[in-house]
């Protein structure tokens, strides 16, 4: 019987072997843990302006999701696509299962929609290697929200560029008629108390 790697107090950064199993034994020390094939991806707590970006972008996807059978979350929740891949976007769709929501990401193991509120801390992470994985996941679109910039970063499947957004951004599900359409300034207005 094969015994289970011990987990560190402090998680070793060097370490290019990380699972979800390991992940998830770390302590509660008020960081956000991910791994993305098996590279260990920290990131500190976030600020009070991520947070209300965070909470302004529920606020316009969360009714257009239920509308359309769709759960639309916040993070902390883990989205676990392997052993060796495990993320926690800021804001997630998934699909729902009867129009019945899931218990488990595993049991529809599929994004609608990624969304990362950038940070100084977050933004090499986010800008690439969690672009790269939900482009391999096969996650239809992605946004990249910059509070500070006011801007919205739009990836879509096999897209080289992103499409920068200033003024609005339209979201259009698979199999929906009318598209969701947030008005930036508005949004980015409201994170910064204005």
């Amino acid at each position: 019987m094969a015994m289970p790697t011990p987990v560190p107090l402090l998680p070793d950064l060097t370490r290019r072997d990380w699972t979800a199993e390991l992940l998830n034994a770390l302590p509660d020390d008020g960081n956000r843990y991910e791994v993305i094939d098996g590279e260990l991806l920290v990131t500190p707590a976030p600020s009070l302006v991520h947070q209300r970006t965070v909470g302004e972008l529920y606020l316009a996807v969360k009714p257009y999701a239920d509308l359309h059978a769709l759960d639309c979350v916040m993070s902390p929740a883990a989205v676990t696509f392997s052993l060796r891949r495990e993320v926690q976007p800021d804001l997630f769709v998934l699909p729902t299962l009867d129009g019945r929501f899931v218990r488990r990401f595993t049991d529809v193991g599929r994004l609608v929609l990624a969304v990362e509120v950038i940070s100084p801390s977050s933004a090499r992470a986010d800008r690439y290697k969690k672009r790269m994985l939900y482009q391999s996941e096969g996650v239809p679109e992605y946004w990249i929200v910059d509070p500070e910039a006011r801007f919205v970063e739009r990836w879509r499947q096999g897209d080289a560029e992103p499409e920068v957004l200033v003024a609005s951004i339209a979201w259009l599900p698979h199999d929906v008629a009318e598209p969701l359409e947030i008005k930036l300034s508005k949004l980015f207005r409201r994170v910064h108390g204005e």
